[in-house]
């Protein structure tokens, strides 16, 4: 039987984006345990009215749920704000969400049933109801071109998210980082990867993938939340460059092995690159094409970042590099 349960969800700059997941979590069917929250914001507006909120809350909700609120701008991004929360989260199941979704009163008690009829499960994620299907176009570039590990099965899911109210859990390969939920003994000794800094796509199926062939990852679209993709904090990017950066991120952090794998990498990036040929015309413009070559240069750079040189290392170890000191 579980008894607890923690969420961690990493906020910046969305206070009021923040206060209404929290009214989320509080009006829950099934109370949690504990909430934890990481704060990279500058300023504590957020901090104010969580605390606010939850100081005002009814005393049988403050008894039975533990704020923990860590502000850190120090911290660089969503993932090493997550990793920062499960350093000190204490449920037996440990719930990941966005700072800027709104939960159904049931969200928290139908994962955890999941796990109760599941006792084999490792991870289960909620349904995302809102997600609208792209344009036809790219859902047929997409089925031509993603093909093999970059397949990407949570999307279709969710735009059947009213079909799928009632449906039994769905069988996937990874989960969605602003609503995955995992035991916490499978993943206590996992952490995100803290190369990844700022708006840190992919970082969810990496974290999927550490767990290893044997992890059984299931969506439940019972459990249902809608995502306001707040625009704070948001980058304006070309699409080519956020999908070729967080793939190629992928495919040499995860996938660089077997030839099915580099098969489905050469292909995937020969759908880019036409991809990006059609996007130069239709705008007269080399902007997709930058785009694509800066997502794919950083990508590769995050998942095999350069060895120092002897000369470097020593500078490090020393401090010289970084304070000037003479020996």
């Amino acid at each position: 039987m579980l008894r607890s349960l923690s969420i961690i969800i990493p906020t910046k700059d969305r206070p009021n984006d923040l206060e209404a997941t929290v009214e989320g979590v509080f009006r829950q069917s099934l109370s949690t345990t504990h909430l934890v929250i990481v704060d990279q914001s500058q300023s504590n507006e957020s901090q104010a009215l969580v605390t606010k909120q939850y100081a005002e809350a009814p005393s049988p909700l403050r008894e039975r749920l533990q704020l923990r609120y860590l502000r850190d701008p120090v911290v660089p991004g969503g993932g090493v704000a997550r990793n920062r929360g499960m350093e000190i989260a204490e449920g037996e199941i440990w719930l990941f969400l966005d700072d800027d979704v709104t939960l159904e009163p049931n969200f928290v008690e139908e994962l955890l049933t999941v796990y109760q009829q599941h006792p084999h499960v490792t991870g289960v994620s909620g349904i995302i109801t809102n997600y609208e299907r792209p344009p036809r176009a790219y859902r047929l570039w997409a089925f031509v071109f993603v093909r093999g590990p970059f397949h990407d099965e949570r999307q279709p899911i969710y735009w059947k998210a009213d079909r799928l109210r009632n449906a039994a859990p769905i069988a996937v390969r990874k989960l969605g980082g602003g609503l995955m939920s995992f035991r916490a003994d499978a993943i206590r000794a996992h952490r995100f990867d803290e190369n990844l800094t700022g708006v840190s796509d992919g970082e969810d199926v990496d974290f999927c993938a550490q767990l290893g062939p044997d992890a059984v990852l299931m969506i439940a679209p019972r459990a249902r939340l809608a995502h306001k993709a707040s625009p704070v904090g948001r980058t304006r990017d070309h699409w080519l460059r956020r999908f070729a950066r967080a793939n190629h991120y992928l495919y040499h952090r995860n996938w660089a092995r077997g030839f099915r794998n580099g098969l489905a990498f050469v292909w995937l990036n020969v759908g880019l690159g036409l991809a990006a040929l059609l996007a130069c015309a239709r705008r007269a413009s080399l902007a997709p094409w930058r785009a694509l070559r800066e997502g794919t240069h950083e990508g590769t750079r995050v998942a095999l970042p350069r060895p120092m040189t002897d000369c470097r290392a020593h500078q490090a170890t020393t401090g010289r590099a970084r304070f000037g000191w003479r020996l």
